[in-house]
This record gives C-alpha cells, sequence and structure tokens, in this order.
C-alpha cells in the first residue's frame, strides 16, 4: 500500500481551504499544483475542484451539425472528459502516491457525482488506495471534525442519479436544440437552446402571459366614507352590501347604481354603530427555512434566486450557515435550539434578542409540513462572522437566515381585530331605472398588535396596524369625506422568481438544486427579460411550435416523472441504464412528431426571431428596422429591406440591446435598453439619439496633442449618434485621438485649467452631487492606471510591471516625471532602454 500523505477532496477550493483550517488547527500552508491550491499539514493534503471536472459529451464526430442529423444524437455514445484539465492533474499526481482518499464534497445527488468522479480519477491511477466518504450540512468545527472521524460509503445509487440527469438532459437538450437551430437556420452564438426543465418552466411562463393578453378587464366602483366618534379621531369605512349568495361584496359592478349610493352617502351626516364584534388572533411563527422558501424570502429584500442561492453558498462555505439546499422544514433531533441561540448572545446585532428568547422557559420550535434525512432546514451555524467580514449583500442574507431561525423559536403573535359595521339606515337609491328604500352598511376593520411576539426578531413579515376606535353598538358616528373610486379588474401578475420556483416545486419540474439555474439560463439565452420575467416572441414560438408538434417538450408530467424516475435510481428501486433507455426512448417519440413538421417549425420560430428584435418603420422604405449584430459582433439598427434599403442607426458599443414596450412618439420606434451588468443603461429611441448627435456642435476645448502643432487639430466635446460621447480631434478620421466621456449627466466646462496639458477641468452633473471628472487626459490616465492595479506607468503602452520597477529605481515615478525626463539621460539609468525607446513612451503617456 502506499505510504505518501492522505488525500482529502472538496467540491470547490473556499471549502478546501476552510476544512483545511479546521482539521489543521489554522496551520495549514497553501502550495500551487498546476496552476490549483494544495493545502498541507502533517501527514495530508487538501484539494478543492471546481464543481464537475469531468463532464460527460458525444464524441467528436458528432459536433458537426450539417452533417450529423439531431436524431441521431438519441442514441450516440456518451464520453467523459476532463473539463478542468489542471485540476484533473493536479488531483491524480496527488492521488497516485496517496495512502488513503476522503470524498467530501456536498452531501446532495449532485455532490455525490461529484464525488464519484473524483473517485474514478483516482482510481485510474491508484486501483487499492482506501477511498472514504464524510457528510456534513454546514462546514464547522464540530460537524466537520465529527464528519471525519465517522467516514462512510460513497453512496453510488445516489451518484448514478445525478449522472442520469446529467446524460439526459446532454442528449435531450442537443438534439433539441440542434433541430431548432438547424430549422430556424441560427446558427454560431444564436443558436436556440431548450431543455428537459427549461421547457415546461418557459410554458409556464408563457401561459400566464396568455392568461394575461386574454384577461377583459371589468370595469366597477367603490366607496368610502369618513367616520368620526364624538370630536375625536376620524376612520375610514368601505360600503358593502350582500350579493346573490348572501356574501359580504364590496365591488359595485353597476355605475348607476355606484352613483346613486355615493349621492345617497354625500347627504347622509350620521350613520348608526350597527354591530362591534371583538376578537383575539394568534399568529404563528413560520416554519424554519427550506430551499424554496428561502429564495422567495431573499426575493422579498430584492434578490434575484440565482444571486440569493450564489450568497447562501458563499456563507454555507465559509461555515456560517448550514447547506442551502434542502426540501426539509423540520429541525433534526440533535439541533440544540438554546444552545445556538446562546452562541448570539454577546454579538452587536443579535445579542439583545438572543438574550430575550432564551428568558422562555421552554424552547419548542416550529416545523413545517416536509421532513427529510438529508440535510437540516437552512439556519445558522454557532460560528458567527462580523459584520466587516463579509459584504453588505452577504451581511443581509445572513440576517435573513438568522432571523428566521430566531423566528422559529419565538412566540406567536396575538392581535385584536375590531369590527365595527354601521348603518344609514332606509335611503333611498335610484338606479337601475328604478328606486330602492334599503340600508347602506358601512364597515371598518381595525386591528391591533397585542403581543409582539416573533414579529420583534423577524421584521419581513407586514406588523402594521390599522386604527379603528372602540365604539358601542347604537352609537351615532358622523359621515363625512365620502368618495367613489372607479376601478377595473386587474389580470394575473406575471410569475415573480421566488413565485415561479415555488410553482415549479409543486408541479415537480426540476430540483432545489438546479431551478434557479433554469429561470437563469431562460434570461441568458434569450427567452424571457425584465423581472418579473416576461416571455420573448422566440420564447412564444418555441412553446407554440411544441405545443403543436411535439408537446412533450414543454410537459410537465414528463420532466417531472423523470424526476421521479431518479429519485427510483437513488433509492436502488431503478437502474441507471433502465431510466436512460426510457427517456431515449421517449426522445425518439418527440422526433417521430418534429421530423414531419421541420419547415413549418422552422418558419415559425424565424418570424417569431424577427418579431424580437423589430423597433419599427424604416423612415426611407416602410420595411422594418431590426436589431442587427455586425460580423465583428457590434449591433445595430438595420432595415428588413437590406440590400434595396440600406438605412442603419447605431446603438451603443457597450452592452447587449433589450427592446422595451415603450415607443417613441415621434418616431414610433421602440426604445432600447443595454444590458451590461451593473452599468445597464436605458439608450432609448435610436432615431431620436441620432437626431441630437447630427444637430449638437462639437465644442472645442483645446489643442489635440497628437497633430495639434503639426495640423492644427483641436480637441471637441463630441455627441456620437450611438449616444456615447468623447473628447476627440476635429480632424476625424484623419486623426483618430479619442478619450472617453461619461455616457450620462450635463457637462459643465469650467474656467479651471490642467497645468500639465492646458484643457479644461470638467465637471459632470448627474444627480445630487457633480463629479469633478478633471482634465480628460488626467482623468482617462488614472482609468488606465486602475485597470492595471493603480500604477500610472503601467498604463502607458509598451511600459510593463517590470519595466516600471526599473523606471521608479531611476527615479521616475509617475507620468509627469517621464515626459519631463531628457531621452538620453533616462535611457542610460535603464538597462536595455533606448532614447528612442522612451521618445515612444513619451508620446504615448498623453
Amino acid at each position: 500500500m502506499s505510504r505518501g500523505p492522505e488525500l482529502i477532496i472538496t467540491e470547490k477550493d473556499n471549502a478546501a481551504r476552510r476544512i483545511a483550517e479546521i482539521l489543521s488547527g489554522e496551520s495549514a500552508e497553501t502550495d500551487r499544483m498546476n496552476g490549483v491550491n494544495v493545502y498541507k499539514w502533517g501527514g495530508k493534503r487538501c484539494i478543492g475542484l471546481s464543481g464537475h471536472v469531468v463532464g460527460v459529451d458525444f464524441p467528436s464526430e458528432y459536433n458537426d451539425w450539417r452533417d450529423v442529423e439531431p436524431v441521431e444524437l438519441i442514441s450516440a455514445p456518451i464520453d467523459k472528459h476532463p473539463t478542468q484539465e489542471n485540476i484533473v492533474a493536479a488531483l491524480r499526481r496527488l492521488a497516485r502516491n496517496a495512502s488513503a482518499v476522503t470524498i467530501a464534497t456536498d452531501y446532495d445527488r449532485e455532490g455525490e457525482l461529484i464525488g464519484k468522479e473524483a473517485y474514478e480519477l483516482v482510481r485510474d491511477v491508484n486501483d487499492d488506495v482506501p477511498i472514504d466518504r464524510v457528510r456534513f450540512s454546514s462546514i464547522t468545527k464540530n460537524e466537520v471534525t465529527e464528519a471525519f472521524a465517522n467516514p462512510e460509503e460513497l453512496d453510488f445509487d445516489l451518484a448514478a442519479a445525478g449522472e442520469a440527469r446529467q446524460v439526459i438532459d446532454l442528449i435531450w437538450g442537443a438534439a433539441l436544440t440542434r433541430f431548432l437551430s438547424l430549422s430556424a437556420r441560427q446558427l454560431g452564438n444564436d443558436f436556440i437552446s431548450v431543455g428537459r426543465v427549461q421547457g415546461p418552466t418557459l410554458k409556464l411562463i408563457v401561459d400566464r402571459e396568455r392568461e394575461i393578453e386574454a384577461f377583459d378587464p371589468q370595469d366597477y366602483w367603490e366607496l368610502f366614507a369618513n367616520l368620526t366618534k364624538d370630536a375625536g379621531a376620524g376612520f375610514e369605512a368601505q360600503y358593502f352590501y350582500l350579493d346573490e349568495d348572501g356574501n359580504e361584496a364590496e365591488r359595485v359592478w353597476d355605475g348607476d347604481r355606484a352613483a346613486a349610493v355615493y349621492d345617497a352617502l354625500k347627504e347622509t351626516d350620521t350613520a348608526t354603530a350597527d354591530a362591534v364584534r371583538r376578537r383575539t388572533r394568534t399568529d404563528n411563527p413560520p416554519a424554519p427555512f427550506n430551499t424554496t422558501q428561502f429564495i422567495r424570502a431573499a426575493g422579498s429584500i430584492g434578490y434575484s434566486a440565482q444571486r440569493a442561492m450564489s450568497i447562501a453558498e458563499d456563507l454555507y462555505t465559509a461555515g456560517y450557515i448550514t447547506y442551502p439546499r434542502t426540501d426539509n422544514t423540520v429541525y433534526p433531533d440533535d439541533l440544540d435550539p438554546r444552545e445556538l441561540l446562546e452562541a448570539f448572545i454577546n454579538n452587536r446585532t443579535f445579542g439583545e434578542d438572543a438574550e430575550a428568547l432564551l428568558e422562555r422557559e421552554s424552547i419548542e420550535p416550529t416545523a413545517g409540513d416536509k421532513e427529510t434525512t438529508d440535510h437540516p432546514p437552512i439556519h445558522p451555524t454557532s460560528e458567527l462572522p462580523n459584520r466587516g467580514e463579509i459584504s453588505e449583500d452577504e451581511w443581509e442574507v445572513y440576517e435573513l437566515v438568522v432571523r428566521r431561525f430566531f423566528a422559529t423559536v419565538a412566540d406567536a403573535a396575538k392581535w385584536e381585530h375590531l369590527r365595527v359595521v354601521s348603518v344609514v339606515p332606509d335611503v333611498s337609491v335610484a338606479a337601475d331605472g328604478g328606486e330602492t328604500v334599503e340600508d347602506l352598511s358601512l364597515k371598518a376593520n381595525g386591528k391591533r398588535l397585542l403581543e409582539e411576539g416573533y414579529h420583534a426578531v423577524y421584521p419581513y413579515f407586514n406588523a402594521g396596524e390599522t386604527f379603528v376606535p372602540a365604539v358601542e353598538e347604537g352609537e351615532s358616528l358622523a359621515v363625512s369625506d365620502v368618495k367613489i373610486e372607479d376601478k377595473q379588474t386587474q389580470p394575473p401578475r406575471r410569475y415573480g422568481q421566488s413565485r415561479l420556483i415555488e410553482t415549479m416545486e409543486k408541479m415537480g419540474v426540476g430540483t432545489k438544486s438546479t431551478r434557479h439555474h433554469t429561470i437563469e439560463k431562460l434570461y441568458d439565452r434569450g427567452y424571457v427579460e425584465n423581472d418579473p420575467p416576461r416571455p420573448t416572441m422566440l420564447a412564444r414560438s418555441v412553446v407554440e411550435a411544441a405545443e403543436k408538434f411535439a408537446n412533450r417538450i414543454v410537459s410537465e408530467e414528463m420532466t417531472a416523472q423523470l424526476e421521479m424516475d431518479m429519485q427510483a435510481i437513488a433509492a436502488g428501486e431503478k437502474g441507471y441504464d433502465e431510466v436512460t433507455d426510457e427517456s431515449r426512448e421517449m426522445l425518439e417519440l418527440v422526433f417521430d412528431e418534429l421530423m414531419n413538421a421541420g419547415e413549418e417549425v422552422g418558419k415559425h420560430l424565424q418570424q417569431s426571431l424577427k418579431a424580437d428584435k423589430r423597433l419599427g418603420p424604416c423612415p426611407e422604405c416602410g420595411e422594418d428596422l431590426l436589431v442587427r449584430k455586425s460580423r465583428y459582433g457590434s449591433y445595430f439598427v438595420g432595415c428588413d429591406g437590406y440590400p434595396d434599403c440600406k438605412y442603419t442607426l447605431p446603438l451603443p458599443s457597450t452592452g447587449k440591446p433589450l427592446i422595451l414596450e415603450d415607443e417613441c412618439e415621434d418616431h414610433g420606434l421602440r426604445h432600447v435598453k443595454m444590458l451590461a451588468g451593473r452599468k445597464t443603461f436605458t439608450h432609448g429611441c435610436p432615431q431620436c439619439k441620432a437626431d441630437e448627435a447630427d444637430e449638437q456642435e462639437d465644442e472645442v476645448i483645446g489643442v489635440c496633442p497628437d497633430c495639434g502643432e503639426e495640423h492644427g487639430g483641436e480637441l471637441a466635446i463630441k455627441q456620437l449618434r450611438s449616444g456615447s460621447r468623447l473628447v476627440g480631434c476635429t480632424r476625424y478620421p484623419d486623426c483618430e485621438y479619442s478619450l472617453p466621456l461619461p455616457r450620462r449627466g450635463e457637462i459643465e466646462i469650467t474656467d479651471d485649467r490642467c497645468e500639465e496639458h492646458e484643457l479644461p477641468e470638467l465637471v459632470i452633473h448627474n444627480g445630487d452631487e457633480p463629479w469633478e471628472l478633471g482634465c480628460p487626459i488626467c482623468n482617462y490616465r488614472e482609468y488606465q492606471a486602475q485597470q492595471v492595479g493603480g500604477d500610472e506607468l503601467e498604463s502607458i503602452k509598451g511600459i510593463g510591471a517590470k519595466t516600471a520597477e526599473k523606471l521608479k529605481s531611476a527615479g521616475v515615478e509617475d507620468v509627469k516625471s517621464l515626459k519631463d525626463a531628457d531621452p538620453d539621460e533616462l535611457a542610460g539609468s535603464v538597462d536595455g532602454v533606448g532614447p528612442d525607446t522612451v521618445r515612444n513612451w513619451q508620446a504615448n503617456a498623453d
């Protein structure tokens, strides 16, 4: 048996670092092997993977889309190959002489599969080394230490379930993506993607949009009046009546009747309190967080599903919360809530609340309706971060998790509800061509928080009170401020991301680990836009084509059945081959339906793709103006009548265009937003932007440093047709010297001038605080320096880090001192540099 170090394999590098710190007592050192961190202490080594470092794919001969038909992929062989070759090479080197191996990947289906991939890589180079598996739900000292003291075996059935999903998703995704893309003639980077879980999720979003569009709004009216007891404070009451079924109704559907009730109330001075009812309601604390409910709560404070899970995974790896992928809503028996609360006593943010909760005689946490045995609900660990150790976003999500745990061990809240029904008796109401005499009823519902309970520690639920004064039955109330509101029924709302994930969970579409990734893919692939997600025309087209020609693509029953099959594999009730073969057979049935309709499907998709790019009519020929992509990768607006019509408009070079619903009143073109991450901005109407640039005169601010002396070029502030702004030479295109300017804000040219470049200092007004941009050349130099780590000299073309160090040793600390230096003298002070090189640096300094 090998006598080398013991090897520990984790799923990611940050988990490896954390586990190494725990097991080594923070004495582990870091080595680099093949560009990968390896943590070592005593006789142990620990390496982190990067998720899946081995992928599945078809052999290379199946990669030619034109020679290999999509249907051939269904029965094609599947190869495994390294996707992170440097990590795989490092792992094999460490495993070759390892005396023992412990796999410590995340404990779920994907983690088990990643563990199996590591197992196979180890076995490739070391046949007989013992391999253990450890499992934990939080990377804390106690859990990690206990897990390594009690190792188990790899769960090959659970890993097989993950592998089945991986292979099925590959086959379905590749075959359907290739078919749809070829049918629509969308190749290269603009291919049309579809997958096993994407299809049903997309149909959910499209179906909701259909409901919204088909919705027929109805008019109705609601009436209110202010009631006052004696000379006290007034309270608002709403008119109601009993409908045909004897239920209270506030909406008045007949306009004449609404107007008649309004007139009658306006003529009324008093109403009588007819019924007063008080009751106390118990408001129970929420259940512990599972993944879906965590995503929903994080969404309520502004985090997308993907962002929330990314932050939660980082907090888990750092040891601050438990594993965030769980269906469980029942704390395990070995969780001592009192002991966990005690860990927060001395914390500045949570200490006071923790002490208050510990004062209870008995602490019994709430429980939800889902209990599993893999991971506990998401909750904080006893290892607390300092607020400065994590980002603001991480702290906000961490506090949400902490306070949810606090809420689950807190008392119920108690509310007092007061309902007052007042009556204006025997009022004549003329409506519907006749007149009735009836009592007009007004109701007011107040609520008051008697016992704050869990709301004291969990401020994310609404705990607002509604004031209604105590009145007695028969008491007279003054009527004033009568108002009538005309309204319309509203269509169903689009699914927010958290609500969409909840719906996917109920339908059995996807898993807790994949649902948020699926939504992110729909955004990335142009199927949805905005938040809540709105389907594009391409999304509608794919769903319509699937419904018409192969409904299984978007059927939740099919994907839910596959999820159940994978659970059966994990339980040892079905085999990997059985499930993957069934899936191939199902896909063959889909292609039997699709192959006969390829031309029709392609035409339908092409029309939808064009509709997604349409801005409006071309002013020269009347054809559609479309957002197009040049062969260089940039976007512009071009006419669909090309080549007969060559009308174009520019778009900003930054970001990917998203066509908005807003339409320009002057040109009939839809507005454009440029998606560029945090720098996303609304460009507006492309025609308006181009017209503004054409009308704006360039404002000269100084001499061009490139051609001013020889050709008289001047620097001017220019507004481009794309909406961008810059300082550029008036001799363009003969001189291409330019400097970027901020896209937004009013530019003020001050009287102060830069001593080095003799250009005016600029100030940008965009918001409350003006931004002193200063000299545009100096500002751009500072920007370049920031891009290379803050070194001014390295911002100059031709000067790298080593050369910058040599220059500093020679007394050249910054750009100004370089420009002032004598080339011959400086060349003599710096090894390997001639005077001409120095002169080039000085020329490039601006």
